[in-house]
């Protein structure tokens, strides 16, 4: 029966697709929910709701407006954030707002809610072509190799962001770069879970795999691990049961996450 399945093509571009969003959300998630920025990807999210309104409005391939506007709105309000010395929760509710009620606005004027924009909310892994596969997989190789390039500095500015600025490193540009990278990704993975739960992809997998207590590098591979099998085995199994695949791959990860609760509960995990 699975290997029925995945002699369709548009399964197997799921899959790969999925599998690559996967692995980009694991790394860029992880050093957001380090910098307790968890609901940052969200935000980014809702704000790309304003730029695929406003593609479908003017008739371009709404991704791209997404990307636009998530960068702009994510660099700008970082800016605002430094310079007014607003909280981080704070700038991330403005961002989240914003785009919410810019993508409203955008909406009520082209006409209501379509199919497009409904696919956008929910995800449509399904339906990804082999240009937005393509797309996918460079920019998922791209924005890994800047992270294993920088790995050092990303991370000495995580865990101690002055001490990284007296050290030499540039924090404020490596901030920079990791918001756009940030917006990057969360555009990207629109199509395989939604506006509406890829925080749950950013979020899900790291903060079960931190709570197996191990090295950094080995939270990052097991988170890695956890996301991509969340995501194969959602979509195969959202085939199979003819529901919804974002959901299913975010249920499964949820599954994974109470089941590694349990297991430290009752002390399977080493209790830190």
């Amino acid at each position: 029966m699975i290997f029925e399945i995945l002699a369709y093509s548009f399964i197997q571009r799921a899959i790969i697709s999925g599998i690559a969003i996967s692995l980009l959300c694991s790394v860029v998630g992880m050093f957001l929910v380090l910098r307790r920025y968890s609901l940052f990807g969200d935000a980014i999210a809702h704000s790309s709701f304003g730029g695929i309104a406003m593609g479908l409005l003017l008739g371009i391939y709404p991704i791209w407006t997404a990307y636009l506007i998530s960068l702009s709105s994510a660099i700008i309000i970082t800016k605002i954030k430094k310079k007014f010395d607003i909280s981080g929760e704070s700038s991330v509710a403005i961002l989240l707002s914003s785009g919410i009620s810019i993508g409203l606005i955008l909406i009520s004027i082209s006409g209501g809610f379509t199919i497009d924009i409904f696919s956008f909310l929910f995800g449509s892994i399904l339906l990804v072509n082999i240009e937005d596969t393509i797309v996918i997989i460079a920019l998922t190789i791209s924005i890994l190799i800047i992270i294993s390039l920088l790995y050092r500095q990303i991370l000495y500015s995580t865990f101690n962001e002055e001490q990284a600025q007296i050290s030499g490193v540039r924090v404020e540009q490596i901030n920079y770069l990791l918001i756009s990278i940030a917006g990057i990704t969360v555009v990207t993975s629109i199509q395989l879970v939604g506006i509406l739960l890829i925080s749950s992809l950013l979020v899900i997998p790291n903060i079960t795999a931190i709570l197996y207590g191990k090295s950094f590098k080995k939270t990052i591979m097991l988170s890695m691990t956890i996301s991509v099998c969340s995501v194969v085995i959602g979509i195969l199994l959202s085939y199979l049961l003819d529901i919804t695949s974002s959901g299913t791959i975010v249920l499964i990860s949820i599954l994974i996450f109470v089941a590694t609760i349990c297991m430290k509960y009752v002390g399977i995990i080493n209790r830190s």
